[in-house]
């Protein structure tokens, strides 16, 4: 969490004021906030002026997110990350996307929970970096030993990558998405390390900002 007083006395922000990891944690394991469930047919998002989640929309198609999605605190996609990525230039200027797989059906989002990063998709969203980071749910009795993407049942990742390719279709409209790359552990973790670069550099003037008011 955070510690800074001028914050605690409210709710805490999500993107800002939780760490990715706990200090003592294992390099592929962080901390993440659940922005919306497999259940879910209307796009929630964090407010990031707020902290609080949003409804941003309605989904126009019948799909449905087939993980948990959220993000991974303390990250931003900008220059580092969209170096990444051949042939694009600019990132989406988002929190680093990641969705968790559960055995057991977790039905509500605004939460926080802990997963061990095992993989990713590098999606291209109209040109823009717009990584997918794959992880699993922490200690969970069915894919709590995954270390890797090899070691989840591919029908996982495909599901993954056959809902952010159709999940913005709108009959009579093309949309310019690719989801084509799909990575292991060790590249996520460098995407990771590019986000949280980015993040610092556009965002780590509040956290000296808070420090200072001490």
């Amino acid at each position: 969490m955070y510690s800074n007083r001028d914050f605690n006395r409210w709710r805490r922000h999500p993107w800002h004021g939780l760490h990715i990891r706990a200090d003592d944690a294992p390099e592929d394991i962080f901390q993440v906030y659940i922005e919306m469930t497999p259940d879910d047919v209307v796009k929630y998002e964090l407010d990031k002026a707020s902290g609080f989640l949003m409804v941003d929309r309605p989904q126009r198609t019948t799909s449905s997110p087939p993980a948990l999605y959220g993000f991974l605190p303390r990250t931003y996609c900008a220059e580092e990350v969209a170096k990444l990525c051949p042939d694009v230039d600019v990132a989406d200027g988002d929190p680093l996307d990641i969705c968790v797989f559960s055995e057991r059906h977790i039905t509500r989002a605004d939460i926080v929970l802990k997963a061990r990063v095992v993989g990713g998709i590098q999606m291209i969203d109209g040109g823009e970096a717009d990584d997918k980071i794959i992880a699993v749910l922490e200690g969970d009795n069915i894919w709590g030993d995954v270390h890797d993407l090899k070691d989840l049942p591919n029908i996982k990742t495909e599901r993954l990558q056959h809902y952010f390719s159709t999940y913005k279709l709108i009959p009579g409209k093309e949309v310019n998405i690719k989801v084509d790359h799909v990575y292991g552990r060790e590249e996520a973790l460098k995407v990771i390390a590019a986000a949280e670069k980015d993040y610092w550099n556009h965002y780590g003037h509040l956290h000296q900002q808070a420090k200072a008011k001490e």
